[in-house]
């Protein structure tokens, strides 16, 4: 087994101190795995991953990153501040959250000079993943005036130019069409094949045995329900019913009703996670 990326014993956060989102969260990430977080809305995934990207910090509990605290504390040290914030790269669920600068190609190079990486070498790595994602003509465009899977391919390819060693998504192929979600699925899988550590959350259950090599379910007490590689978790249909991961068809076939349970492809992704 790999070392650990991330660690986290017993971890609580509550907004506001009161509505409880994370219920005692005990997890290990080890470097190169591929991780998967589904659940309900409402069961704290997105809470989850900020937690893992240091954007908030536990209630209760402790989160180790690469062998170090990550805490409020830990921020405050600019060299572990720089080092995290080179080693993990977050992508929000909602592009425009990313997406600030005037054109595309700013909006992509502006963390890595953020870095001070080299102006040349960061305009060498703005060609090679503009042409991966097949984005090069719309450099020169406002994030705006982009459709919203080309939000996200922006918004993941700003995160993939630091080449940090740990990627987070959160809901990466929510409301986009087929094409476009198999583009971003191709994409993640590329950058696990790189070594790095992917960690995922998504409604879109079809897309999860592709990306995972475990996943983790929470469940309606905000704790860990159950922990298993995909094809285990997506055979047991029940536990899918008990968690609202599946949903009942009902149809009439020779003047009968049948009910029969199917897996969401994709759920409300504008409800809270």
């Amino acid at each position: 087994m790999t070392e650990p990326v991330f660690e986290l014993n017993d971890v609580h956060f509550a907004y506001l101190s009161k509505f409880l989102a994370l219920g005692g969260i005990s997890m290990t990430v080890h470097r190169g795995e591929k991780i998967v977080i589904i659940g309900a809305n409402g069961t704290g995934k997105s809470t989850l991953l900020q937690l893992l990207d240091g954007l908030i910090f536990p209630d209760a509990g402790t989160i180790n990153a690469f062998g170090k605290p990550l805490n409020e504390d830990s921020f405050l040290d600019a060299d572990f501040s720089k080092d995290f914030r080179r080693r993990v790269g977050f992508v929000f669920q909602n592009p425009d959250v990313q997406l600030f600068c005037p054109t595309v190609r700013e909006d992509i190079m502006f963390g890595p000079l953020q870095l001070k990486i080299a102006e040349k070498e960061i305009y060498e790595r703005l060609g090679a993943i503009a042409d991966n994602f097949g984005i090069g003509d719309l450099l020169e465009r406002s994030p705006h005036q982009l459709s919203v899977g080309e939000k996200r391919k922006v918004a993941i390819a700003s995160t993939l130019i630091m080449e940090p060693d740990v990627i987070i998504l959160d809901e990466p192929t929510a409301g986009l069409d087929p094409l476009t979600s198999r583009h971003i699925v191709d994409i993640i899988i590329d950058a696990s094949s790189k070594g790095r550590t992917i960690i995922t959350a998504t409604h879109d259950m079809h897309v999860v045995e592709e990306i995972s090599d475990i996943v983790y379910v929470l469940g309606r007490d905000r704790r860990i329900a159950r922990q298993a590689p995909a094809g285990e978790i997506l055979a047991d249909i029940k536990f899918l019913e008990d968690n609202n991961l599946v949903h009942i068809h009902r149809h009439r076939h020779d003047n009968k009703t049948h009910a029969h349970p199917h897996i969401h492809a994709h759920l409300d992704h504008h409800s809270g996670s």
